[in-house]
């Protein structure tokens, strides 16, 4: 064998085997988030009811919350160049704009138009948004 052989093997079974041990022989400690399999996965899914009554109980969440409230969510990802209560920093004030003029603005930048000198910024945004996302993020700016 030669030694480039010997480092690839023992590359693949360090980068494969490091992984599953880790996974047999983890100990789940949190309330909320289960990161085991086995015993302590059955255990974890009996205290919360598991993944599918999670998903529900997110999903009925999301149902019962308002076009703000569900906009509120998404705009995390709008913070770093708007600001945590739309003030403006890197991307341009939004506190005071209507609903309708983010509506706007936002279908204009995922339609690829250019509205300004950092257009290209939002277009990668506004790409990943569907017609509700926008609905909901406009919502919520209109309440900044």
């Amino acid at each position: 064998m030669t030694k480039h052989s010997a480092s690839i093997v023992l590359f693949t079974v360090f980068a494969f085997g490091l992984p599953i041990w880790a996974m047999q022989n983890n100990e789940w400690t949190g309330d909320s988030v289960h990161g085991c399999s086995g015993e302590c996965y059955r255990q974890w899914e009996q205290e919360t009811g598991g993944v599918v009554v999670l998903a529900q109980a997110q999903a009925a969440a999301a149902a019962s919350a308002s076009p703000a409230e569900l906009g509120q969510q998404k705009f995390a990802g709008c913070v770093a160049c708007h600001g945590a209560k739309g003030e403006g920093g890197v991307g341009p004030k939004l506190a005071g704009q209507s609903a309708s003029d983010i509506t706007d603005k936002l279908t204009r930048y995922k339609n690829g138009e250019t509205l300004g000198a950092q257009s290209a910024l939002m277009w990668a945004q506004a790409a990943q948004l569907d017609t509700l996302d926008i609905d909901h993020l406009s919502a919520f700016i209109s309440t900044l």
